[in-house]
């Protein structure tokens, strides 16, 4: 997996879609990672990820989490090998609703590194994600817990302040913000301020049409980065 994925947009459904409900979202997706040329990462269920993969073409289908687990033993658990044979090509890791332990964190970033599957790890302050930054996740999302699902976002300052704590340890890892990113607006803002991408669940699926507002969040991405780096 290219590690050329900057900027990009996520799509994340979390478990509110799935089966033909989210293979049409993903499909639409696709083609706007297309039109955009711009990196999607779009989320599904587990049982979702083989018909999503073999459905789309542009699009990074990830799953919503991992474990560290290996081949034999380990019944009911997340075997990462079973998930890239599936299709996916990223994963999201130690999400507020699925929380993990910094000792499990750490060997499941390395087993997604030994499969080349990206990493895309939540952190719920500076603090954790100064910590999170020393694992080596391809993405580092940085969220404050209690926006998520607000529609409100974290002001400028906390943005601006992620980036840079987050580039003095480890510049490689791209970051992302996207507690309460509702908007294309909102998309625009946390790009422009220095996040590498951003994504969103309610904000896309309360629009009125959630295609569309993945075409417009898409649009307000690849805008802010040509600002940003012209």
């Amino acid at each position: 997996m290219t590690k050329n994925f900057k900027p990009f947009l996520v799509v994340n459904p979390k478990s509110y879609l799935y089966g033909e409900k989210s293979l049409a979202l993903a499909k639409a997706s696709d083609a706007v990672a297309e039109k955009y040329g711009l990196t999607i990462f779009f989320t599904c269920p587990f049982a979702d990820i083989r018909l999503i993969k073999e459905n789309t073409k542009n699009i990074i289908v990830t799953a919503q989490h991992m474990e560290s687990l290996k081949p034999g033993r380990g019944m009911g658990h997340v075997l990462p090998e079973s998930l890239k044979e599936a299709g996916a090509e990223a994963t999201f890791l130690n999400h507020a609703e699925n929380s993990m332990t910094l000792a499990e964190l750490s060997k499941t970033i390395q087993r997604a590194k030994e499969l080349s599957v990206l990493t895309i790890v939540c952190a719920d302050s500076v603090v954790e994600g100064q910590a999170v930054a020393e694992l080596g996740p391809d993405i580092l999302l940085c969220e404050p817990t209690d926006l998520i699902g607000t529609g409100k976002t974290a002001d400028d300052s906390y943005t601006i302040e992620v980036c840079d704590r987050i580039r003095k340890i480890n510049p490689e890892i791209a970051i992302m913000i996207a507690s309460g990113v509702t908007t294309a607006e909102d998309c625009y803002k946390v790009v422009k301020l220095g996040a590498d991408g951003t994504g969103a669940t309610s904000g896309i699926l309360k629009a009125p049409d959630p295609a569309v507002r993945v075409d417009e969040m898409a649009a307000a991405i690849v805008k802010a980065d040509k600002e940003k780096n012209s």
